[in-house]
């Protein structure tokens, strides 16, 4: 494969003519952190024993890690801000690798996460920061979210500016990938499995998309094996699902979602504080890959992360056994 191609085309080739192996798992580091979390997206800055303090890293320390991860070359995405991508294009971080670009188009209030806020209190509103014509200066791809709420008028709001933001983006030449959250609040579903509404959401609000402006692929929540495997089996070739991460959680944590969710039909798994807050976000994405590949287990891959802390003389945050445990009650079922 040439130097420059983008691992991410490549691998989606092979998806959707029905020859994925296990080497085609498309991983992206989201580090489009300061969109929801401000100031405290690069989070705490740890002690000498490797323990969060209240002192906050700087966006020079979050994009350090960003160009640290694409020269790697561990990752296909490198999901951001745009002004993060505007920074790590003007200091040539994506000159000759194969890692594409790829910015946070939208930033709809369920991500707004502020120290002290109280956005999570509320249902969902649509909402654009980025600007396309500047965010394609810098990326041909982008993130999209929407969040359905089983309200009539709030989902129907939320649809018509996704149909909009479609209409800007085949315009502009500006591919996209959806990001679908699971509702912040509780919603009625009579008693229907969650993930099971979220699926038909999906499903439906994609059917009348043509393929000139459809998704890349999903970005969504594990909602258990049967939710993923029923939506990924759906329409394979044309409906690529990927699994979020979600909260940072155990090592265990994450090789478990990375496995289980792949096992169940996902081709794409897009983490942001499960691979930031690790010791080491390069191993533990080298180590995904190894679980991902069949290569070991969750289990043994948690043992091999604590071996190569100590080797590189980082000091663990949890001791091997408690690292090891499963706390995500959805890896659990």
């Amino acid at each position: 494969m040439p130097a420059r191609e983008k691992t991410l085309d490549h691998k989606l080739a092979r998806i959707r003519a029905g020859q994925y192996a296990p080497a085609d798992f498309i991983i992206a580091d989201a580090k489009d952190g300061d969109m929801g979390f401000g100031a405290g997206a690069p989070g705490p800055v740890y002690n000498e024993n490797n323990q969060p303090t209240d002192s906050m890293r700087t966006m020079a320390d979050y994009r350090a890690g960003m160009r640290e991860m694409v020269s790697s070359g561990l990752v296909d995405i490198m999901l951001t801000s745009v002004s993060s991508a505007e920074a790590l294009h003007a200091s040539g971080t994506y000159s000759d690798t194969p890692v594409t670009p790829a910015v946070r188009l939208n930033d709809a209030t369920d991500i707004w996460n502020l120290r002290g806020g109280s956005y999570q209190t509320a249902p969902a509103r649509p909402f654009r920061t980025a600007r396309l014509k500047h965010a394609r200066a810098v990326a041909d791809l982008g993130l999209y979210s929407i969040t359905f709420q089983n309200d009539l008028d709030r989902d129907v709001t939320t649809l018509e500016a996704y149909a909009a933001f479609r209409e800007e983006a085949e315009v502009i030449g500006m591919r996209h990938f959806l990001e679908v959250f699971n509702p912040t609040l509780p919603i009625d579903t009579g008693g229907v499995d969650l993930g099971l509404y979220v699926n038909d959401a999906i499903a439906r609000a994609l059917a009348g998309v043509a393929s000139a402006e459809r998704p890349l692929f999903l970005k969504m929540v594990y909602n258990g094996p049967r939710v993923m495997e029923e939506l990924a089996s759906f329409d394979s070739r044309n409906l690529i699902v990927g699994v979020l991460g979600g909260a940072a959680g155990t090592t265990r944590d994450t090789m478990e979602l990375v496995a289980q969710a792949e096992r169940c039909g996902a081709r794409v798994a897009l983490f942001g504080r499960k691979i930031w807050y690790a010791e080491s976000p390069i191993e533990i994405v080298r180590l995904m890959r190894r679980v991902v590949e069949r290569e070991t287990s969750p289990n043994e891959a948690v043992r091999l992360y604590h071996d190569a802390l100590a080797k590189a003389g980082i000091r663990a945050r949890r001791p091997l056994d408690q690292d090891n445990e499963v706390t995500d009650p959805m890896l659990k079922t």
